[in-house]
């Protein structure tokens, strides 16, 4: 893969789960991008919709080491030099699962109609053109932002942007930010 002199480095992925109202336009305009074949790769869920309109957004958190790539079998999915894990390579990708398993965030889904693992390659032509992703540009509330730290910092001075989770024994840093109260988070790392 060749170096794009497009991409911006200083430029991220911000989720803010508290300011997501569930209207759905992310998935359709993920749905939009024709390299998906009109399938979200973006998804929100409900948290209990038995007792609460609180809605969530799940996107790949493009992982600095991808425990997807690291258990595929036929090396179909692979992370470029800016950060990104892309969806699976379609000549290579087997149908096996294994990372859909695998994911802690639980993230790449199997499109049976294509026997292929798809999820969010952080809209990698929007983005190496310099460009926002889609999601991220037609989101009201600003749930999904893409743009710098110091942006994000102005605008939510009581937040702060996480990207290290621990998962058991195991910690898994992300090119993807969540959005958390200040001081509602800590790092313990043994």
């Amino acid at each position: 893969m060749e170096t794009n002199t497009y991409y911006r480095t200083d430029q991220e992925f911000f989720v803010d789960m508290q300011r997501c109202i569930g209207c759905h336009a992310c998935e359709m305009a993920c749905a939009e991008c024709e390299t998906n074949g009109q399938e979200s790769m973006i998804h929100v869920n409900y948290v209990d919709r038995a007792y609460t309109i609180q809605t969530t957004v799940q996107v790949c958190m493009h992982c600095e080491d991808p425990v997807c790539a690291q258990v595929c079998p036929a090396d179909a999915i692979a992370k470029d030099e800016f950060g990104v894990v892309h969806t699976a390579n379609t000549s290579r990708c087997i149908g096996c699962s294994n990372c859909v398993m695998a994911c802690p965030f639980g993230v790449p889904k199997k499109q049976e109609q294509y026997d292929l693992m798809m999820k969010c390659n952080m809209c990698y032509d929007r983005t190496s053109a310099g460009k926002k992703p889609m999601c991220a540009t037609v989101c009201p509330s600003q749930a999904l932002y893409y743009g710098t730290r110091e942006e994000i910092r102005a605008m939510r001075p009581n937040s702060e942007p996480v990207n290290t989770f621990i998962f058991g024994k195991e910690t898994v840093k992300t090119k993807v930010n969540i959005m958390m109260p200040k001081g509602s988070t800590f790092l313990k790392v043994h």
